[in-house]
């Protein structure tokens, strides 16, 4: 049964027949019963790896050029976007500004809701402008249903101003003739209808992963599999800066943390400092000259 009106022909608005009887179950069969929705979310991400793997290489393209990756949503897509911008600074040791997020009613939105700001598609076109966009920038459209005004509005400006665009939705026809890639993540009816922020926002969360890691990694921030890009801003990150020193040189951890140190808290440069018996300045100008691909870099 679906809901009455404009929605109606929403997957994600539809009522679930599998979990009718949620106010009925005890607790240990409440929490099954909802979490059993999540298993599909995997397999429903994979069947659209081709159009993540296509949005992934226009994200590359565009960074690689001089853009910036922006993500546009409302309420937990927005929190979503903003939520996997902020994690690439230290996780790669990106600038602030090449991926950032902006959510319909601004800040205030991020903590608390903001209601009514995502049915105006001037908000989206306003934040565009704000953000500068043009046409080295590659804009995400983040929207469970396909139809939120403020998303619609932020990608149709930003196309006006040259940037690529892509859209991450949860329904079939959502974004349709907005985009250059939609990814359709179809998670189907929500175990509380209409609550997005469950199967739909989970499976969000797993495509803006994919999509910000795996630019990263085409991007020479990531060797085999270890983030030899990040900020060592914390004991934490300092001690994994360490342990790949560490590992990747085959030296002790306090070796590890001399050359790191040495090396201005840069991982990469004290692994080829340590790696090439080569001075700071020697190493910087070597991932200069790879355009900062380690590999490379230890190839040369």
């Amino acid at each position: 049964m679906s809901l009455p009106g404009q929605l109606e022909n929403l997957i994600t608005e539809e009522r679930n027949p599998r979990t009718n009887d949620l106010d009925l179950l005890s607790t240990s069969d409440l929490v099954a019963r909802i979490q059993a929705e999540d298993h599909q979310l995997a397999s429903s991400v994979q069947k659209v790896i081709p159009q993540i793997a296509q949005a992934v290489d226009l994200i590359v393209a565009s960074l690689r050029q001089g853009g910036r990756l922006i993500y546009f949503g409302a309420g937990t897509s927005g929190r979503l976007g903003i939520l996997d911008a902020s994690e690439c600074p230290p996780t790669f040791g990106v600038g602030l500004d090449l991926v950032s997020g902006y959510i319909a009613g601004g800040r205030t939105a991020v903590f608390q809701t903001v209601e009514g700001a995502e049915d105006h598609e001037e908000l989206g076109e306003k934040d565009v402008l704000t953000a500068k966009i043009n046409g080295n920038d590659i804009v995400c459209g983040i929207t469970a249903s396909g139809r939120t005004p403020y998303v619609i509005g932020a990608l149709r400006k930003a196309k006006e101003k040259g940037a690529r665009v892509i859209g991450v939705t949860n329904n079939e026809q959502g974004l349709k003739g907005l985009c250059d890639v939609i990814i359709a993540v179809i998670t189907g009816p929500e175990a509380i209808a209409g609550s997005t922020r469950m199967k739909a926002g989970s499976a969000q969360k797993m495509v803006l992963n994919l999509l910000s890691s795996c630019s990263m990694v085409k991007l020479g921030k990531v060797y085999e599999n270890l983030m030899v890009d990040l900020t060592p801003t914390s004991f934490k990150l300092k001690q994994r800066a360490n342990a790949m020193i560490s590992l990747l040189c085959s030296v002790p951890r306090e070796e590890a943390n001399q050359a790191l140190i040495a090396a201005n808290n840069n991982a990469k440069t004290a692994i080829l400092m340590t790696k090439k018996k080569i001075s700071c300045l020697q190493a910087q100008e070597l991932l200069n000259n790879c355009k900062g691909s380690l590999r490379l870099a230890l190839q040369d």
